[in-house]
């Protein structure tokens, strides 16, 4: 449980000119103009949706839709600026392609950002205003709940536009996700495992989980049952507490979290935790949790801590569970269904994993690897013509892709 082990150097990746561990990054707009900033990205389609009535003023991002149309959610904040809000949506919706790409969906990435407080801004009119603009793209987006946004607010949504995911089991959606992403995370922590310690076993492991919430209380159930020592925090005690509780786990104090010494991280809080001021206090062997956009710097701390032996889990592959959830609500509703394809997230870890040792890059530049290659390896059969595919289930015969 070393923090400090010694690692192979780390190589870098060029894709097109560019590290392909450029991902998440979006410079200011500075001087360029807007078409600058969203071609750099290879970005297919930015909407700005305005409607003074309900006061919507959105974004929807559309960056690639090679593997199929794409999916991601709407996000509500209060932006500091509109170019704040479009760098987002940006950064946010090519971070989707590569976790459609990375499960192995039949999707593209986009995302949408409303601009606004979600606190006490929100109307059901904004929603529809919001919806029709979802509408008017035919299919190319799909939306869902995000941070901001909740089930009720899709609902809205779907009554003007079928391209919405994550509405409740009544209307022919999904429901809550967590369930779905716990697992998936789960499964992504025994493939780490494998590959460190040479077997999926987790009994007596000591697992650190930052974060008390849906996701997280199932994560923990999950490691206890497999034999695991679970350790939880968060900042409102009585979360963590309930989910103590519930699976088995101890309670600490979340100033202690990055300190505590242990075989197993698992952030799943908020994002940006592992940074300059905390990389070097961490002692353990794996970095492995459901929380998104982790490193503060993605580049810069996912070669640290592969220097200092570090095992780190991709979050965009390790967390996909929620998407594939909403994804699975396409070919109609099935948990089951959705959790077997959450299983797969343990092989495509693991051989990104063995990718990032075999050629001694990070494990984020392998991710990009397989992802980038299995972009590239359908693209290459677009070439081939085919008058029209569609999805069945919720969407029926009346929407249709064409290739």
């Amino acid at each position: 449980m070393s923090a400090t082990k010694t690692a192979a150097p780390i190589k870098g990746v060029m894709t097109n000119g560019k590290s392909s561990n450029e991902r998440t990054s979006v410079e200011p707009l500075g001087q360029r103009g807007i078409f600058d900033i969203v071609s750099e990205r290879d970005h297919e389609q930015v909407v700005f949706c305005s409607d003074k009535a309900s006061g919507l003023r959105a974004i929807i991002a559309i960056h690639n839709t090679t593997l199929g149309p794409a999916l991601g959610g709407a996000r509500m904040w209060t932006y500091a600026s509109d170019l704040d809000a479009l760098n987002d949506v940006l950064r946010l919706s090519r971070g989707m392609t590569y976790k459609a790409a990375a499960a192995g969906l039949n999707l593209g990435g986009g995302k949408a950002v409303i601009i606004g407080d979600p606190r006490i801004q929100k109307t059901e009119q904004l929603f529809r205003a919001f919806g029709r603009f979802i509408e008017g793209l035919s299919g190319r987006y799909i939306t869902a709940e995000d941070v901001g946004t909740g089930v009720n607010d899709m609902v809205h949504i779907f009554h003007e536009t079928k391209y919405v995911t994550g509405i409740p089991f009544e209307l022919g959606g999904s429901g809550d996700p967590s369930p779905v992403t716990a697992y998936g995370s789960f499964c992504g922590i025994k493939a780490c495992a494998n590959v460190r310690y040479g077997s999926d076993s987790l009994e007596g492991k000591r697992v650190v989980i930052q974060g008390a919430g849906h996701v997280a209380s199932g994560l923990a159930k999950y490691l206890t049952e497999a034999g695991a020592k679970v350790f939880i925090t968060d900042i409102y005690a009585e979360k963590a507490q309930q989910v103590a509780k519930d699976s088995g786990a101890t309670v600490f104090a979340p100033e202690d979290v990055f300190e505590m010494d242990c075989d197993i991280f698992a952030p799943a809080a908020l994002g940006g935790v592992i940074n300059d001021a905390t990389i070097g206090k961490l002692k353990c062997d794996i970095v492995a949790g459901p929380a998104n956009n982790q490193l503060g710097d993605e580049d810069k701390h996912s070669k640290e801590l592969a220097i200092r032996g570090i095992m780190y889990a991709p979050d965009y592959v390790i967390n996909a569970g929620g998407l594939i959830n909403v994804a699975s609500e396409l070919e109609g509703y099935s948990q089951p269904r959705a959790l077997k394809q959450a299983e797969n997230i343990y092989n495509t870890l693991k051989k990104i994993l063995l990718r990032s040792q075999e050629l001694g890059i990070t494990t984020n530049e392998a991710a990009n690897h397989v992802v980038e290659e299995r972009l590239a390896a359908i693209a290459s059969t677009k070439r081939i013509y085919a008058s029209q595919s569609h999805f069945s289930g919720r969407f029926g015969e009346s929407w249709k892709r064409k290739d």
